[in-house]
């Protein structure tokens, strides 16, 4: 009987240790959400063959589920205003905003949604879907997590370099004329540039969001 009821304690506190481990697991999975101040969301497409042009979006949300000691990821998830495109040319910017591009009066906002992601060494590959225009496609995103750090007003920030291609005309944007000389004035391939700065979402804003 004593042996039994040795091996009821351990098991009991086996399992009680488990119980812990997991409920401590799930607390680090923390929120945080994107400092558009401190954020880029930038292309670059192929213009005339010969060069390239960036633009970016500087209207935009954002949040990220994650385990930054363990360094492991839940969620991530992006709403950009597609009208805030810009590539610091006003007479571009607005061709950008009609049908022929993202068509911002009829699709304003584009998203992302992480479905999955594996990690080697220090990168990131990352499986998505990017619904813009209408169209939802899968992507993939190639990146780092770059670390966190204290800024000196109480916040913890974090961030993260990733880019990916797509092929615009996936989307249905088909706009180009074709050139002379036998190429495309605007490349069909897009090339996605981000640097994302996160903070970490505090106890207080947790309260007020149950709260509402």
């Amino acid at each position: 009987m004593k042996v039994i009821g040795k091996w009821i304690v351990i098991v009991g506190m086996a399992v009680s240790i488990g119980i812990g481990l997991g409920s401590t697991a799930i607390a680090e999975m923390t929120k945080w959400k994107v400092d558009y101040d401190h954020s880029t969301v930038g292309f670059q497409v192929v213009h005339m063959v010969v060069s390239k042009t960036n633009g970016k979006f500087t209207e935009y949300s954002g949040v990220v589920e994650m385990d930054p000691d363990a360094k492991e990821f839940k969620t991530i998830e992006a709403v950009i205003q597609t009208a805030s495109v810009t590539t610091d040319h006003q007479k571009r910017d607005d061709h950008l905003r009609s049908p022929d591009f993202f068509d911002v009066q009829k699709f304003p906002t584009m998203t992302y949604k992480m479905k999955s992601y594996k990690k080697s060494g220090d990168q990131y590959t990352a499986l998505g879907d990017l619904t813009l225009l209408g169209v939802t496609k899968e992507i993939t995103l190639v990146g780092t997590f770059n670390g966190v750090a204290q800024d000196p007003w109480g916040n913890t920030r974090a961030g993260f370099t990733a880019e990916g291609t797509i092929n615009r005309k996936d989307y249905g944007m088909k706009f180009s004329k074709l050139l002379d000389s036998g190429g495309m004035l605007v490349g069909d391939e897009v090339k996605i540039k981000l640097e994302i700065e996160v903070i970490k979402e505090k106890k207080a804003e947790k309260v007020k969001q149950k709260a509402e």
